[in-house]
């Protein structure tokens, strides 16, 4: 497809186009003459996902780039190119080096990645972004006096299990491996809201059963 298909078919501009293309988010096309390139369908595959990263998730260009390098770096297997791709993008919280109440929420990481049994996870450790993230959680819980033992923690753990295994069996249901990195990294940046706004309604559905017929 010319350039004008391909940004009507993606809904994306064609000056949008370009600049994806000048900036290196978009492959360049099949030059068929000094002046225009063919595209096909993997590009328009290629748009959707930046689309995703750019304006739903809101990343700058420049962490797209960086996602992107690493879920088109094939010298890697598939598991680390999406766990590449998903490191790369942004984090929310982070850890507090040398506080006391970090070890303490490090160590409870640990005994609930034992507990669960997710090994990979207990090696990988503070490597890992969303392992951060969590002992980064755990210590403000602590500091705030919430409860955030292993055992309040396993049934958060448990359905995010579930999700996990949700996602994956949807990554799997794509073709070849650039398509299932691509919805990887996708359905990590488009779900995460479902998610969130899923539990919200959740709680206020439990909210209503429990205490609705107070005064």
């Amino acid at each position: 497809m010319r350039l004008a298909e391909l940004s009507e078919r993606s809904g994306i501009s064609t000056a949008t186009v370009k600049y994806y293309l000048r900036e290196g988010l978009l492959p360049p096309g099949r030059r068929v003459s000094a002046t225009q390139a063919e595209y096909d369908e993997s590009h328009l595959r290629r748009l959707r996902l930046i689309r995703a990263l750019v304006q739903v998730g809101r990343l700058p260009v420049a962490t797209v780039r960086d996602v992107l390098k690493n879920v088109d770096d094939t010298s890697l297997s598939r598991h680390s190119r999406i766990g590449s791709a998903v490191w790369a993008l942004p984090h929310d919280t982070e850890t507090a080096e040398g506080d006391a109440e970090t070890a303490a929420a490090e160590r409870t990481s640990q005994a609930l990645l034992a507990e669960l049994g997710w090994g990979f996870s207990q090696s990988t450790g503070a490597d890992s972004p969303a392992y951060r993230t969590l002992v980064g959680a755990i210590s403000a819980l602590r500091r705030l006096g919430y409860p955030c033992g292993t055992e309040n923690l396993l049934p958060y753990a448990r359905a995010a299990a579930q999700v996990a295994q949700s996602d994956l069996e949807l990554v799997a249901s794509y073709d070849d491996a650039e398509e299932q990195i691509e919805a990887a990294v996708a359905c990590t940046v488009l779900y995460e809201p479902v998610l969130l706004s899923l539990r919200r309604l959740a709680e206020a559905e439990e909210s209503n059963r429990r205490f609705s017929a107070e005064s």
